[in-house]
């Protein structure tokens, strides 16, 4: 009997997903290169399933209904090209392949070209939430051919996560080409800002009011109650329970402070440069993460480089909390501004026809930047599908307005105590530059003209103009 659909990469995500189509009712070939880990998966987790193994290309592919369905959880890069030469012999016109990994998505455009001019239709699709997503219902990001997509979407639609609101799918063709994968690379430029964020609050919370790590748990479970719900939030007051069982002190306060990044971050920076968007944010989350990692480097510096003379600060404890607390949500508002206005940006330039409401609304549920804060975002776009940015929404002006003292209350603490806090600060400039009538551009025009012959515009006539500054 063959398969409804076929599964190649049995990592932790391929045999997660693969588990995941079987408990909803269909049948699911899958194939690994390395052969001792499709028997471990098939004596294991597989046992007594509806899945099969297969222990070749070929034998993978015949195993499968017509026309194939083949989802591909393997690295992203060059595996996943080597990956679709192996399949290409055995495919036949019709046949659907589908990537399920971190693609960039402009390798997603040009191997979505390249395998419809032999008749395959290409997917490239975002999947988030992660191992425990994969196995019980993760945000999918689909785009590509259309048609396609269609013909996978029952599956799809049952093996995603669905929104305690209403029960919807977390799940929705996103677009064109790479589309699916933009938006997924994007969504994690969201989720390193918001890390990055909730890290910040933490670190000035410890350094200057002496948090516990039970403290901690006490109030970031006390904050997912509120507007700041989210899976981030609920797993980092987790986070903060768990023992290390060598030592008995709190974990967190064992693990070494250095972060890593698997590339979605840069890339969505990357992409923002390349259209002239800003993630400041994202930008200084980033940043953090690479600081993070010159670790013997801080050592010596800290032991040279002066902290501020005189520390200030607050000695209310309840007065800061509240102000990081509002600091956080004001922030975490202008992570998410800006990747939606990225996106916005994105879906003219390549011609994505991107619906930001339809995007909001699949990210409420499954991935990892999911809050309860989704749900006024999806709102805000369906109100004004042109709205060029979440901050001039009325219901999200309001929101940072209530905040905003307390927003600038912490940092002045966290800036008198000598507190980085890189992207709570690049979220409040980015809110003061959008909020200005009038920048300083002027003057950089200025610079420009003088030193390049860049010419300028000025306010008081159409035009382009050019300056000597200098009298020879």
């Amino acid at each position: 009997m063959s398969s409804d659909i076929g599964m190649l990469g049995l990592g932790v995500m391929g045999q997660n997903f693969a588990l995941n189509l079987e408990r909803n009712g269909f049948t699911v070939s899958v194939f690994e290169r390395v052969v001792e880990v499709t028997n471990a998966y098939m004596r294991g987790f597989a046992a007594g399933k509806h899945i099969t193994p297969a222990y070749s290309v070929h034998a993978f592919v015949e195993s499968l209904s017509r026309p194939r369905r083949i989802m591909m959880l393997v690295k992203a890069g060059e595996p996943v090209d080597i990956t679709i030469q192996q399949l290409l012999p055995f495919l036949e016109k019709g046949d659907i392949l589908i990537d399920g990994g971190n693609s960039h998505f402009l390798d997603t455009e040009r191997r979505g070209h390249d395998l419809e001019a032999k008749g395959i239709s290409y997917i490239g699709m975002g999947v988030s939430g992660g191992e425990e997503g994969a196995l019980k219902g993760p945000s999918l990001m689909p785009g590509g051919n259309e048609k396609a997509y269609r013909a996978i979407e029952p599956i799809l639609t049952k093996v995603a996560a669905k929104a305690l609101e209403d029960r919807e799918p977390c799940v929705t063709y996103i677009g064109p080409g790479g589309s699916g994968h933009y938006v997924k690379m994007v969504h994690n430029g969201i989720e390193y800002g918001d890390m990055q964020l909730i890290a910040e609050s933490y670190d000035l919370l410890k350094r200057a009011l002496g948090f516990t790590a039970s403290d901690f748990q006490s109030l970031f479970t006390d904050w997912n109650k509120g507007k700041l719900s989210s899976f981030l939030i609920e797993t980092t007051a987790m986070v903060f329970g768990k023992i290390d069982s060598e030592t008995g002190a709190p974990l967190v306060d064992m693990i070494l402070d250095t972060a890593g990044q698997k590339g979605t971050g840069k890339w969505t920076i990357q992409d923002a440069a390349n259209l002239g968007a800003a993630v400041s944010t994202i930008a200084a989350a980033l940043d953090a993460r690479n600081l993070s990692a010159l670790k013997d480097e801080r050592v010596r510096a800290s032991r040279i480089l002066k902290a501020p003379s005189s520390a200030g600060g607050t000695n209310s404890r309840q007065k800061l909390t509240d102000a990081v607390r509002d600091a956080l949500y004001a922030s975490k508002i202008c992570s998410y501004a800006q990747g939606l206005a990225l996106l916005g940006r994105a879906s003219q330039e390549y011609s994505y026809s991107l619906n930001l409401a339809a995007i909001a609304k699949i990210w409420r549920a499954g991935c990892i930047i999911r809050a309860k804060l989704l749900n006024e975002i999806m709102k805000a776009f369906e109100r004004d599908r042109a709205l060029p940015n979440l901050l001039v929404d009325r219901e999200f002006q309001s929101e940072v307005n209530q905040a905003q003292d307390g927003w600038r209350f912490a940092l002045r603490t966290a800036i008198e105590l000598g507190v980085p806090m890189p992207a709570m600060g690049a979220s409040l400039a980015y809110y003061d530059s959008y909020r200005s009538e009038r920048l300083p551009a002027n003057l950089i025009q200025a610079q420009r003209d003088f030193f390049g012959a860049h010419t300028f515009e000025r306010i008081d006539k159409p035009g382009s103009f050019h300056e000597t500054w200098v009298s020879k």
